[in-house]
This record gives C-alpha cells, sequence and structure tokens, in this order.
C-alpha cells in the first residue's frame, strides 16, 4: 500500500509538473492529476496509521483482518463504480472533461486499491 501511495502521488505531482511547465490546459490531466495525489497521500496516511499498528495475530486478530480486507474489497468494488458514473455522466450530460478525469482517476484507484486487497484475500485463505 505505502508503494502505490509514493507511486500515486509521484505520478500525480510530475504530470501536474508537466502541465504546468508546458502551460498545457487539460482539464482531464489537471484532475486526474489531482486524484492521483490526493488519493496518494490519503492511502499513504492510511497505510502508515495500520502499518504502527502491526502485531503479530492471534485468531481473533486473524478474522478480523479477514473481515476488514473483504469490506475493503467492497469499498474499491464502489469506488470503480463511483469513478465510472462520475466519468460516463461527465461525458454524456455535459462534455465536462474535468470531472471526466476525475472519474477516471478515481477508478484507477479503486481498481489498483481492489488488486490489492483481493492479493491480501488470497494469501490470508491459504
Amino acid at each position: 500500500m505505502l508503494t502505490w501511495a509514493g507511486l500515486s502521488i509521484v505520478a500525480g505531482t510530475v504530470l501536474a509538473v508537466l502541465l504546468a511547465v508546458r502551460r498545457a490546459r487539460s482539464p482531464l490531466l489537471a484532475h486526474f492529476a489531482a486524484q492521483l495525489a490526493g488519493w496518494g497521500v490519503v492511502i499513504g496516511a492510511i497505510a502508515e496509521i495500520e502499518w504502527r499498528g502491526l502485531s503479530l495475530l492471534d485468531l481473533t486478530a486473524a478474522t478480523r483482518l479477514d473481515r476488514m480486507t473483504w469490506l475493503n474489497i467492497g469499498f474499491d468494488a464502489g469506488y470503480v463504480a463511483i469513478g465510472a458514473t462520475l466519468a460516463l455522466t461527465a461525458w454524456v450530460l455535459a462534455k465536462r472533461l474535468s470531472a471526466v478525469g476525475a472519474g477516471v482517476g478515481i477508478m484507477v484507484q479503486g481498481m489498483a486499491l481492489l488488486v490489492l486487497h483481493l492479493q491480501l484475500a488470497a494469501a490470508i485463505s491459504r
């Protein structure tokens, strides 16, 4: 999670800097970059807090981890659906590229989190 958070922050920042240096006006890319960086900061903060709380697991803690992982998988699927809805609605109803970029950014983050949480769920079930 920390690696993904770092990559998101770097990618969002690099994209925003490139847009500024080139003086390119791309609402789609600007909002996509903002979503990448913003989600990266939040995911990084959550991962850091969880990292500090790690300890050896007993059966109760392992069960809680399994349930929380599946809850997060549900949230991740919801993020993908919300991002797709935002992007599609923005394009169909208003042709707003800024909202399309934000929606695509949310979808990318949701899909990445979904993959990471599914990998954790698979590891737990072994």
